[in-house]
């Protein structure tokens, strides 16, 4: 079995594109979520707040030609990708065509605005809104597929479209990918680009925040005045590599990746299962061969829906016992197909940083969560060694990532 660390990360957020820029926002309380002004024309639509990346810089080497083929969700992704090369000092190494190097990234869909160019023509029977990159740009892996066009990647394509654990999911099977010999290094992430039609997803099920007014008090989970999740939108990326691979061409490491444990609930589409949720967190104990008491740190999915807060609260509490840990989400709302890898960067930021970030909006802890360390009010210094990222999606799709300091 080789051993796998992370040597590069990057992403994009509502709050910023480079760690130093986010840690600046959470430092000051600062939330990424807004209002939606141009969400009016949809009446029905109940929840009209979401985490927008309002702008994100695309280099000026990103020409129209390079271009054509992505949508918002790709360029995100292959710009965070290059942005993860460059800091592991990967970019342009003859290495990334050799085949040694492959790519593993998800998101929930492709573009819409390619899937609304189909719509038109199922709907008006007109085919004049589509063209020839119009399915690139709509399909589940466009991500994947267009990060091997752009820096000619020639090993394995993993793409996952796993809803909230494609990001993670992509990250856990790049590391067996790697684990197992099969390539040295990969590209590991995942990205989703924000829409209305996303927001309207969890509208109908009754799963958004209704809190137009005050943006800024939403999402707050764990909270017992939490009233439902915000959509947001982002990227995240991660080189993983082969430790002895990295270690000979000296290469920074952020971590190493210890364990990955991944499951499905096999009951229901939408309503989390709290026993398999602890079984996925046993599962990555397992595969990283180190007990629950050696987890420093939880960096929650914590989407602040009623089912999902208590059900992994709970499960983490079974499993490890009462845990620091926190949620992201309360900054950047949930970006679906991009949260894991999110997450998983800022979580490894984190330990680096000795600073763990409390949740957001988190007033009043829900008793019916459970018996967890909940990092609350302002920043914690903790020495954590070893953490562990949990995420969980539709479909009763469970991912548990755990990482070390190396």
């Amino acid at each position: 079995m080789k051993r796998v660390v992370v040597t590069g990360m990057a992403g994009i957020t509502s709050l910023g594109e480079t760690a130093d820029a986010i840690f600046e926002q959470f430092s000051q309380g600062k939330s990424g979520i807004r209002y939606m002004s141009n969400w009016e024309v949809y009446n029905d639509l109940r929840c009209k707040i979401a985490g927008p990346v309002e702008h994100f810089d695309i280099p000026k080497h990103f020409s129209r030609k390079v271009t054509r083929g992505m949508g918002r969700v790709a360029l995100m992704s292959v710009i965070s990708a290059e942005k993860a090369l460059d800091d592991a000092g990967l970019l342009n190494d003859p290495i990334l065509q050799s085949g040694e190097v492959g790519v593993a990234f998800g998101s929930s869909a492709g573009s819409v605005d390619a899937v609304a160019e189909f719509g038109s023509m199922l709907l008006d029977h007109n085919m004049g809104k589509m063209n020839a990159t119009t399915y690139i740009r709509m399909m589940s892996h466009t991500s994947a597929v267009n990060m091997t066009v752009y820096f000619g990647l020639k090993g394995q394509t993993l793409p996952t479209s796993s809803a909230c654990t494609s990001g993670s999911m992509a990250i856990g099977q790049a590391f067996e990918a790697i684990k197992y010999g099969k390539q040295t290094i990969m590209l590991a992430g995942g990205a989703e680009e924000l829409s209305a039609a996303g927001t309207a997803v969890f509208d109908v099920l009754l799963a958004t925040s209704g809190m137009n007014e005050q943006p800024e008090k939403t999402p707050r989970p764990f909270d017992a005045d939490r009233d439902g999740l915000v959509v947001g939108e982002g990227a995240g990326c991660l080189i993983l590599e082969e430790y002895e691979h990295a270690k000979a061409r000296g290469a920074k490491i952020y971590a190493e990746v210890l364990g990955y444990g991944t499951n499905t609930d096999g009951q229901h589409v939408t309503r989390p299962d709290s026993e398999m949720m602890g079984r996925c967190m046993q599962l990555a104990l397992k595969d990283a061969n180190i007990a629950a008491e050696q987890i420093d740190y939880v960096n929650a999915h914590g989407t602040s829906t009623d089912q999902g807060d208590i059900a992994e609260s709970q499960a983490t509490a079974r499993i490890l016992g009462k845990k620091p840990i926190s949620s992201l989400k309360s900054y950047f709302g949930h970006t679906l197909g991009a949260c894991g890898a999110i997450e998983a960067w800022l979580s490894i930021e984190m330990m680096h940083r000795n600073c763990f970030i409390p949740t957001l909006n988190l007033d009043k802890i829900d008793p019916q969560c459970g018996d967890l360390d909940y990092i609350v009010g302002q920043e914690r210094t903790i020495n954590a060694q070893i953490l562990m990222t949990n995420n969980f999606a539709f479909g009763g799709i469970n991912t548990s990532i755990i990482f070390k300091r190396i």
